[in-house]
């Protein structure tokens, strides 16, 4: 076996050499997406900082979403659960929704480089927004406050329909 001294030019040149070859593959099998600045800029450019991110409770179906069937995800937060179905109408979606506890709360939905758009969720906490622009989207759910409880803003994590 040879042995290496690493003040050799020669093995300083092989190391580059090997560390610059395994750069160039990371950044072509597993580059970045190139538009990660702009997704991260919409998720964190909320009017109002003073919100609650709900999580994920079930993203293996949301998988739907950009295939040809609907997808449906759930988020949780404290006491309240949002699942929302996504049904894919043309270059655009479909959301239905469903809050528990139900109540009728404003529910807003976020499309990168759109306006937001609004709708009322009724009694049985049912929603729906029938045309939602493709994109980076974020759901937000105003909850009114209710029994002395301050109302708060429920926001989920950035989907890509």
């Amino acid at each position: 076996m040879t042995d290496v001294d690493p003040r050799d030019d020669d093995y300083r040149w092989q190391d580059t050499a090997i560390s610059a070859g395994l750069d160039r593959l990371v950044h072509v099998l597993d580059a970045p997406p190139a538009d990660l600045v702009e997704r991260v800029q919409f998720a964190i450019a909320l009017e109002n900082l003073d919100v609650e991110v709900a999580r994920w409770e079930r993203a293996g179906s949301f998988a739907g979403v950009r295939g040809d069937r609907p997808g449906t995800v759930t988020f949780t937060v404290d006491h309240l659960t949002v699942m929302v179905s996504f049904t894919p109408t043309g270059g655009r979606h479909r959301i239905d929704g469903w809050l528990v506890p139900p109540g009728q709360h404003t529910v807003e939905v976020r499309v990168s480089d759109h306006d937001s758009t609004t709708t009322q969720a009724d009694d049985g906490g049912r929603f729906v927004l029938a045309d939602v622009p493709a994109g980076t989207t974020q759901i937000l759910v105003h909850l009114e406050s209710v029994h002395g409880e301050p109302s708060r803003t429920i926001v989920t994590p950035t989907l890509m329909l």
